[in-house]
């Protein structure tokens, strides 16, 4: 199965079905929003938690949302971010669809009726910082267990993070550049410090946490000093780990390209600003977009900061899945490729694997390279002040196993994260050990919002590098010691020499 159809169709899953629902509101900064409460969960969506970053705002800072007058309708979701959308409107690879638009800085708020100083949990969505919107993302079941859950947006591509020498000439000294989407995260999070006891929140008991391109962020936002103390947890799924430095000088360069392909190569700020935003989609080439150390707002990768303790000592779980490989696809060729540039000391340590083939080989050094060793150097990293836990997911839902389907997709672990499969997935295809999984990792999740630890259905200790010891999630979960111990080691040994890390 292709990667973009099953995290497509997974985020479907986990969208937010309209059950019958009463009418509530509530007043929070900039006015007052409408919202639906059903089953005593009330759920605000469409708040704006900065102004629209359009016209002379487009590639700036976020700024604070701009008051209304009147009841905003809150019952419905917003607009997603400017992303590449499905010409059928079928969901995209971040399970994205409908309606976009630049103004899009807003959050969704899941709460339990009645709520007073609930735990706190900020979701950051994944899609390669290229797709996704937090609307796709139900937080019913945490509210249920006592958990307010807020889903954010967060600008995407060449409009959340895009450089250029134009724009760095124009800026004021000590402006931040290039890190909007990282920007539009940390102005949410204040919006939650500001805001969240209105819903019945407690502010200072919020837990940071996000997957794939939001398990990025989520080591960003770590990474970045202004952001201490906004949150009091943190949760990586599927977040790498291992960050090469990207300059500004380089993302300047590749600026320059995409504006070349939109004959504004040596445009001013002013005529940057004014291309049409579907214009600078549809010219992408092959940059990859997230995060870069700008020298102002972000002066560490994540990796620099956790290799010099820079970051909170906050509790963290962070993890990864068997299948992470799948971001690859299933091209024989580019196995192949990527063969050839593998080092015969890094693949002496897959000797099982490639007694499997070459695609088996370079699967397994992908998933160990890319998420699994990254995962397990930071809870090395930083267990020695407030606790960390490892967990590594194998667990194939029922409905993928008569596919063939052995290993835990990307992304697959979200729907037990959140307890909710969704008003498109049939109960038919629900079975009860797909229940117990949801069942038990969703309670871990709302245990450590709760509490900062993973007290749940499964004894999961605290990461110790001696005892080497992690959580698994999968058809016969329990703990692991020294797991791919062999393999982890021959990649932090071939990687961390190329990330640039203090001594």
């Amino acid at each position: 199965m292709k990667l973009a159809g099953w995290i497509a169709g997974l985020c479907l899953m986990i969208s937010a079905g309209s059950a019958s629902a009463d009418p509530i509101q509530i007043k929070v900064e900039g006015g007052t929003v409408s919202g639906t409460l059903t089953n005593d969960v009330a759920a605000y969506r469409n708040i704006p938690f900065a102004a629209p970053p359009v016209g002379d705002l487009r590639w700036q800072p976020p700024q604070k949302a701009k008051p209304w007058s009147g009841l905003r309708d809150g019952a419905r979701p917003g607009t997603s971010c400017i992303q590449p959308m499905r010409p059928d409107g079928t969901p995209n690879l971040g399970g994205a669809n409908g309606p976009m638009s630049e103004d899009c800085l807003q959050l969704n708020v899941f709460a339990p009726k009645d709520a007073k100083k609930a735990p706190v949990m900020v979701w950051l969505h994944g899609g390669s910082h290229l797709y996704g919107a937090g609307w796709i993302f139900d937080g019913t079941h945490f509210a249920r267990d006592g958990v307010i859950l807020v889903a954010i947006n967060y600008r995407l591509g060449p409009l959340g993070y895009f450089a250029h020498p134009a724009l760095t000439k124009a800026a004021r000294p000590g402006e931040p550049l290039a890190n909007y989407g990282l920007m539009d995260q940390v102005a949410a999070l204040k919006w939650v410090q500001r805001n969240i006891a209105r819903f019945g929140g407690d502010p200072k008991n919020v837990t940071l946490f996000g997957e794939s391109a939001g398990g990025v962020s989520t080591l960003a936002v770590m990474a970045l000093p202004q952001a201490a103390g906004l949150y009091q947890k943190a949760v990586v799924q599927s977040g790498l780990g291992w960050f090469a430095p990207v300059t500004l000088t380089q993302k300047e360069a590749d600026g320059v390209a995409l504006a070349g392909r939109l004959g504004l190569a040596n445009a001013t700020p002013v005529e940057l600003r004014a291309a049409p935003a579907l214009d600078l989609i549809s010219k992408l080439g092959r940059e990859d977009y997230g995060p870069i150390v700008d020298g102002t707002y972000m002066t560490l990768t994540p990796s620099q900061a956790f290799a010099a303790g820079k970051v909170p000592d906050v509790p963290l779980i962070i993890g990864t899945n068997s299948g992470e490989d799948s971001v690859m696809g299933s091209s024989v060729a580019e196995a192949t490729k990527l063969l050839a540039l593998m080092p015969l000391a890094l693949r002496a340590a897959y000797v099982d694997e490639a007694g499997q083939g070459d695609e088996a080989l370079i699967g397994a050094a992908t998933r160990d390279k890319v998420m699994a060793g990254p995962a397990r150097w930071i809870a090395a990293k930083t267990s020695d002040g407030a606790p960390s836990w490892l967990y590594y997911f194998s667990y194939v839902g029922s409905r993928f196993r008569p596919m063939g389907i052995k290993t835990a997709f990307h992304a697959a672990e979200i729907q037990y994260v959140f307890d909710y499969w969704g008003r498109r997935t049939p109960e038919s295809q629900i079975a009860n050990d797909d229940r117990e999984m949801a069942k038990l990792m969703h309670g871990c999740w709302v245990a450590f919002a709760r509490t900062g630890a993973p007290t749940c259905g499964a004894a999961w200790p605290a990461y110790d590098p001696k005892t080497d010891t992690l959580l698994e999630f999968g058809a016969e979960s329990g703990q692991r010691s020294h797991f791919r111990k062999a393999q982890l080691d021959a990649q932090t040994a071939f990687v961390l020499p190329t990330l640039n890390l203090p001594k």
